[in-house]
């Protein structure tokens, strides 16, 4: 068999022609088949040449919206052709692992064509400067975004480019969920006075459901629906159940899939099972009362990014199972679940030489990954057979 280097086909560059778009048509898409626990798999690259693609989500017609952390938004066609970046994204905070970063669709998309995405936003000079992670919406075209609205803005901005999060989903409750970092200021993620390593709970206009745990008390941010978190990059919907699940990187060891839950506290610094990057311990211990368990986690530390529950029949064995991307160690991790008990873990992908950024389960089916890379790819994984 050939090794995935012999095979590659480039894709024929897009060309400007007397102001209009001109793509060249797809050869061929280059394909590696792995073997792995419960079948054989063929990963498909469906586009390359993306720059760090951090986020994507499926419009109606299965092309596939997909962000770029320098602040490009962009359109990918099932045969792999690339559109122009959409004009009219907001200027983000483009340093380490500030950016362009998640998006999501609204339910009534079909209709209202309203997408939602996250960033990190440059604090004004009034503000001090600095930057912090920002939730947006914007009503799409095929060119560009109209009608932004900021719906969300980390309080206080700060200045470095670490632990900006960030994930966005809308809950089975037609809420915006929103993971934000702690921006690598440990402390602030036990206090609820700031957004620092929380879990934010919002209306779809940006407004607070009446209904969010902190609500009305002076002491705390209304918005504010779990705390305690570190650095979340990883979120997704239960497709059974409805409960939104999340991932959390920690130190060194220690990275966490929690469920988080209403007022709930899940620890970080207090509690961790992670050292400092320094070996030197990290708060109180691994429990405490008052402070959540993990429902799983890494150590050592295989930096999660990216999550996504497959629900597709392409690949039965895997229905069900929760699919993580690490930055790490490049490769895939499959959490086989029984209802919200581990039953085992697989790690897969290693062959394909590349982080994981993303992870995404498609409506045709497959599952979708996007590789954290300068020159990042877009992969699909089919049976082999």
């Amino acid at each position: 068999m050939w090794s995935y280097p012999e095979i590659q086909i480039r894709l024929l560059p897009t060309l400007l022609l007397t102001g209009l778009l001109v793509t060249a048509p797809v050869i061929a898409q280059p394909s590696q088949t792995i073997r792995t626990q419960d079948a054989a798999i063929r990963v498909v690259t469906v586009a390359s040449g993306l720059e760090n693609p951090w986020g994507m989500a499926f419009l109606p017609d299965g092309r596939l919206l997909v962000t770029e952390r320098p602040g490009r938004l962009r359109m990918v066609a099932k045969d792999g052709r690339q559109s122009p970046p959409l004009g009219n994204v907001p200027k983000v905070f483009d340093s380490g692992q500030g950016g362009l970063l998640d998006i999501a669709l609204d339910p009534d998309f079909a209709r209202n064509r309203l997408l939602y995405f996250t960033y990190a936003e440059p604090g004004a000079s009034s503000e001090g400067g600095g930057a912090g992670t920002a939730l947006a919406s914007a009503v799409f075209s095929e060119t560009t975004l109209t009608d932004v609205k900021v719906l969300f803005r980390q309080q206080p901005k700060l200045s470095g480019g670490l632990h900006f999060g960030s994930r966005v989903v809308v809950g089975s409750d037609g809420k915006l969920w929103l993971g934000v970092g702690e921006r690598y200021r440990r402390d602030e993620a036990q206090k609820l006075s700031v957004h620092l390593g929380k879990v934010m709970r919002l209306n779809r206009d940006g407004s607070v459901p009446a209904d969010n745990p902190f609500v009305g008390r002076g002491d705390a941010r209304p918005e504010i629906w779990s705390y305690g978190h570190r650095n979340i990059q990883g979120m997704a919907r239960h497709p059974q159940t409805g409960v939104v699940w999340l991932h959390e990187h920690g130190a060194q060891g220690g990275d966490e899939i929690n469920i988080p839950e209403r007022g709930k506290n899940y620890g970080w610094p207090v509690i961790t099972h992670g050292i400092d990057y320094s070996g030197a311990k990290i708060g109180i211990g691994t429990a405490a009362p008052g402070m959540e368990q993990p429902l799983l986690h890494w150590t050592p530390s295989i930096a999660p990014s990216g999550m996504a529950f497959y629900t597709g029949d392409r690949i039965p064995a895997w229905k069900g199972s929760l699919f993580v991307g690490s930055l790490k160690f490049g490769t895939l991790h499959r959490v086989v679940l029984d209802g919200t008990r581990v039953v085992r873990q697989e790690q897969m992908l290693k062959e394909i030489d590349d982080n994981i950024r993303d992870v995404r389960d498609g409506p045709d089916g497959f599952l979708y990954l996007a590789t954290d890379n300068p020159r990042g790819r877009i992969l699909r994984l089919e049976p082999a057979d």
